[in-house]
């Protein structure tokens, strides 16, 4: 690796609930610089989810996500002229990025409605335990898990 590892940023929390948590997602789902497009989005989404679940929409996305998060994943390691998919555990910021991308695909994946929509049903879904990124990530530990017998490659 050349050079210095790039110094971590602080990011500041978003303007309406003051959660840092809240402002990195609405950078995630920022396309093309537009972050007040990406606010309406999900400001919007949380109103929906506030409407529906008559939940603190804060509590209701720290759960989803916590739900969403993988605790294992697999990495493709060389070993002897063999590609080896090897488990390994996700560290805490890395479980943040996997869940918040998740939720994300899963919601634009869906046809048919305003994002904002498809982002609260998305994030309703995770809180519950179900969903397209609830399935990702079972998929991901169904992996790590069959994968389980290459752990010992792992450094």
């Amino acid at each position: 690796m050349r050079g210095k590892p790039a110094v971590k940023r602080k990011i500041e929390p978003d303007l309406k609930y003051g959660d840092a948590d809240v402002a990195k997602f609405i950078n995630y789902i920022m396309e093309r610089g537009k972050k007040s497009v990406a606010q309406k989005v999900v400001y919007g989404a949380f109103d929906i989810i506030k409407d529906k679940s008559k939940q603190d929409p804060r509590h209701v996305f720290n759960k989803a996500l916590k739900n969403v998060a993988p605790l294992v994943e697999v990495r493709g390691r060389r070993v002897g002229g063999a590609n080896y998919q090897i488990p390994h555990q996700v560290r805490g910021d890395r479980r943040f990025v996997l869940g918040c991308r998740w939720l994300i695909e899963a919601a634009r994946s869906k046809k048919g409605k305003p994002m904002s929509e498809k982002l609260a049903e998305e994030i309703m879904l995770a809180y519950n335990g179900e969903g397209a990124a609830m399935k990702k990530r079972e998929d991901v530990h169904r992996m790590a898990e069959s994968n389980k017998a290459f752990a010992h490659f792992a450094r």
